[in-house]
C-alpha cells in the first residue's frame, strides 16, 4: 500500500534540543515540521552554560561562529564559604580541544539555531499543539491543534518529541519517567551587579551551619553585557511556591521541574541574599526577569519505541549542576538526526534508528546519576583527577563503546571505536597557504573514512567504502609528516606538526578510522581491507534498502 507524507518528521518542541534536531534534519535534506505550543520564545536565561563539545557540534553544523559571537567565556569558577575565599577552579582543557567553556542565555541559543534552521526554507509554527498521534510499520498519524483552534492531521515518517519535562509525546507514547523531586526550591534572577571580581569567573558563595550543612546558597553565572549574571539562591519562606495558598498545585502528571508560577522574586529579594553571600559588597540592578523553581530527577524507560521518539528533557531531567541538561540534549538531537535522515534516504539498517536509545540512554543514565550526585554530595564524591573531570564536564568524554555500531573497542593506545575523535592541527594540503584543522575536512560532512598512511592503496578503499554505502561515505587521506600530497586519488593532506599520529596513536603502518556523522570512531583498522570495511559498514547502512 503507498502512503502520502506531508513530511518527513514532525518535531514537537522549538527550544534548543528540537531546533538542533531540525536544523541537522533539514541540513542533510530532509522535510521537517516543528511545532510549539509557546506563541513566541521565552526570554529566559534558563540554560547558560555552553559545553565544549556542544560547540563542536556547532562547528561540525557551520553555525560555531555566530554562538561564539554572541557568547561569554567561562574561565571558571570563584568559591567562598562562609565568607572565605576558597581555591579557585580554573577551566583547562588540552591544547588540541578546539573550543573553551561558555555562558549564553538560552533564548539567544534558540535564537541562534532558529536563525539557522531559517536558511533551509522551514521556520517554527508557533502556538501550534501537538494533541495526538498514532503509528504504525510506515509511519506516524499526528493531530495537531493551531492557536486558532483549527485541527490538521499529518502524516509523516518519525515524530520526535523534544516537548520539555511534562511531554506529551512521552506520555502518550507510554513510557515511564522514573524519579521524584528535590523538596528544595530556588529562586533564578537575571542582574547586573557592580562589584570588581574577575570577568569570566561563575561566583558560588555558600554558608554552612554549625553541623556543617548549606543553610545559605548563592550561585552566579555570567552572562553578555556588563556585570550581567544569572543568579541562583535558595528561596526565602514569604516567595515559596508550595507554601503559597494561591499558588499552582503540583501539575497532573506529577513531574514537579523548571520554572514556577505564582510571586516572582523582586530586585529586593536577590539583594537581601547578596547581602549576605556577595564576596564583595555590592548593588544588584536592572533586573530582566526573575522566577522561582524547583527540581527534579527522573529518566525514561527507553527512548522512543517504533518510529517516535524522546530526547532532552522530555527523556531526562536532573539538577543544573556542571550545566549538563541542556548540552545532553543537543547530543541526543544530533545522534538521532542523522539516523534519522539516513533512514528517510533509505540506505539505513533496519535498527539503525533504534540504535539512538541503545547509545543515548546510557549517557542519561549517567548524566542523571552523576549531577543528583554532585547536588547532594558534592563534587568531591567522584575521586578523579582533575584533568578526567574537566574532561568529563565538558563532555568530551561521551562515548558509544559497546553500541551495535561500532567495532568491538580493542585494548591500545589512542581513541578506540565508539569513542569521539579528536581535533588536531597542522594539516597542509596543496592549495591552502594556512594549516587546517581535522574538524575543517569533517565539518558539514557525513560519515568520512580517515586513511592514515603513505602509499596508492586509498582509492581502492574509498572505492569499497562508497559503493557499499551508495556514495554516502566520502574519504581523506592523511600521509605522515615529510610526505608528498597526491592528487592522483581522494583528498590528501600531510600531518605536518605530527599531530594526528600522536592523538590517533597511529605508527607507520596503515590504519583506516570511520568517523560518523557525529564526530565519533566506528571502526579503527589496521592494516584495512575491504572486506573489514564494508562489514562494518554493514552494521550503519543497507543498500537498496527504504525507510
Amino acid at each position: 500500500m503507498a502512503h502520502t507524507f506531508g513530511t518527513d518528521v514532525v518535531v514537537a518542541g522549538a527550544g534548543p534540543v528540537g531546533l538542533t534536531a531540525a536544523a541537522e534534519l533539514r541540513r542533510r535534506g530532509v522535510r521537517c515540521r516543528v511545532v510549539d505550543r509557546l506563541p513566541a520564545r521565552l526570554p529566559y536565561a534558563k540554560a547558560v552554560g555552553i559545553q565544549p563539545r556542544t560547540l563542536e557540534i556547532w562547528d561540525h553544523m557551520g553555525l560555531a561562529r555566530t554562538a561564539l559571537e554572541a557568547a561569554v567565556p567561562m574561565y571558571g569558577q570563584l568559591a567562598y564559604v562562609n565568607g572565605v575565599e576558597q581555591p579557585r577552579i580554573d577551566l583547562v582543557l588540552p591544547p588540541e580541544v578546539p573550543y573553551g567553556f561558555a555562558a549564553l542565555p538560552q533564548y539567544e541559543t534558540e535564537r541562534i539555531l532558529d536563525g539557522f534552521l531559517g536558511r533551509f526554507g522551514t521556520g517554527i509554527e508557533r502556538g501550534t499543539e501537538l494533541v495526538s498521534f498514532s503509528q504504525d510499520a510506515a509511519g506516524v498519524t499526528v493531530a495537531l491543534r493551531s492557536a486558532s483552534g483549527a485541527e490538521e492531521e499529518v502524516r509523516a515518517r518519525y515524530l520526535v518529541g523534544c516537548d520539555g519535562a511534562h511531554s506529551v509525546v512521552r506520555k502518550q507514547l507510554g513510557l515511564t519517567f522514573e524519579g521524584s523531586a528535590f523538596p528544595e526550591e530556588y529562586m533564578l534572577g537575571d542582574v547586573e551587579v557592580d562589584w570588581d571580581l574577575p570577568t569570566g569567573y561563575g561566583v558560588r558563595a555558600m554558608h554552612r551551619d554549625a553541623d556543617g550543612e548549606v543553610d545559605d546558597l548563592l550561585v552566579c553565572i555570567p552572562l553578555p553585557g556588563q556585570g550581567r549574571y544569572r543568579m541562583s539562591m535558595m528561596v526565602p519562606p514569604e516567595l515559596s511556591a508550595a507554601a503559597q495558598q494561591d499558588g499552582p498545585a503540583d501539575p497532573t502528571d506529577g513531574v514537579v521541574h523548571g520554572l514556577e508560577s505564582g510571586e516572582a522574586p523582586a530586585l529586593s529579594d536577590i539583594q537581601a541574599v547578596l547581602d549576605r553571600l556577595s564576596p564583595r559588597p555590592t548593588t544588584a540592578s536592572a533586573l530582566r526577569w526573575s522566577s522561582v523553581f524547583r527540581i527534579s530527577h527522573r529518566i525514561v524507560d527507553r527512548y522512543g519505541e517504533g518510529r517516535v521518539l524522546v530526547a532532552g528533557d522530555a527523556a531526562h531531567i536532573h539538577p543544573p549542576t556542571g550545566a549538563q541538561g541542556m548540552n545532553t540534549g543537543i547530543q541526543d538531537a544530533w545522534n538521532v538526526a542523522w539516523k534519522l535522515a539516513l533512514a528517510v534516504g533509505g540506505g539505513a539498517h533496519r535498527d539503525l534508528v533504534a540504535s539512538y536509545d541503545a547509545e543515548r540512554r546510557p549517557v542519561g543514565e549517567e548524566v542523571v546519576e552523576r549531577t543528583v550526585r554532585h547536588a547532594t554530595q558534592g563534587v568531591q564524591a567522584d575521586p578523579i583527577d582533575p584533568r578526567t573531570m574537566m574532561l568529563r564536564e565538558a563532555q568530551l568524554l561521551v562515548g558509544y563503546r559497546g553500541s551495535p555500531l561500532v567495532d568491538p573497542a580493542s585494548e591500545g593506545p589512542g581513541p578506540r571505536p565508539g569513542d569521539r575523535a579528536p581535533d588536531c592541527s597542522g594539516l597542509s594540503a596543496h592549495i591552502a597557504a594556512f594549516p587546517l584543522r581535522l574538524y575543517d575536512l569533517l565539518r558539514d560532512r557525513g560519515h568520512v573514512l580517515l586513511l592514515f598512511g603513505d602509499g596508492g592503496w586509498g582509492e581502492q578503499l574509498a572505492y569499497a567504502a562508497s559503493e557499499f554505502s551508495q556514495g554516502r561515505v566520502d574519504t581523506c587521506v592523511i600521509r605522515p609528516a615529510g610526505s608528498a600530497t597526491d592528487t592522483s586519488g581522494p583528498p590528501a593532506y600531510v600531518d605536518t606538526l605530527g599531530e594526528f599520529a600522536r592523538l590517533y596513536a597511529v605508527s607507520d603502518g596503515l590504519t583506516a578510522f570511520l568517523v560518523r556523522p557525529d564526530g565519533y570512531i566506528g571502526a579503527r583498522l589496521s592494516p584495512p581491507t575491504a572486506a573489514q570495511l564494508t562489514a562494518h559498514l554493514a552494521r550503519t547502512f543497507a543498500p537498496n534498502s527504504a525507510s
